[in-house]
């Protein structure tokens, strides 16, 4: 078992900052490559400070401006167009860099590929949701339509 920093949130095991045990394969083959975490070390809480106080500065979004967002997201009409071959199915899938595309296209600002989390893979056209996270207790639900790449 291996000791961790998070250095970014991480769906099901924390938030930046937090110090987590985690398994040593998961530890070395993908929180530590991705960027996701750091290896905890005896003079780790310095460290952890040093994450904690810049999440809170990256939290730039307060809470009415994640709900403004969120509203202007839900109501949105997002389309993104894919390269699909026989019967509208997709060469490769819909990824959550994708979506952040789709809705930067559509003049909705910015949001962070990390915070979506689409519910299953994207294979081929058609209407989809995803959830985005916006702020710790913001989620929107955000429609979207693939089609076909012209």
């Amino acid at each position: 078992m291996s000791k961790v920093i998070l250095t970014h949130e991480v769906e099901g095991l924390g938030v930046a900052g937090d110090v987590v045990v985690v398994k040593d394969g998961y530890a070395r083959n993908y929180l530590l490559p991705q960027g996701f975490a750091v290896t905890w070390t005896a003079g780790g809480d310095k460290q952890i400070e040093q994450i904690r106080a810049a999440r809170l500065a990256r939290a730039n979004r307060t809470l009415d401006e994640a709900k403004e967002a969120k509203a202007k997201l839900e109501a949105a009409k997002i389309s993104i167009s894919a390269k699909t071959g026989k019967e509208g199915l997709l060469f490769g899938s819909i990824k959550p860099n994708d979506l952040v595309e789709a809705v930067a296209a559509a003049g909705l600002g910015e949001i962070d590929k990390r915070s979506i989390v689409f519910p299953s893979g994207i294979k081929s056209v058609g209407v989809y949701e995803a959830n985005v996270r916006l702020h710790d207790e913001i989620v929107a639900n955000v429609a979207f339509q693939v089609v076909a790449k012209k």
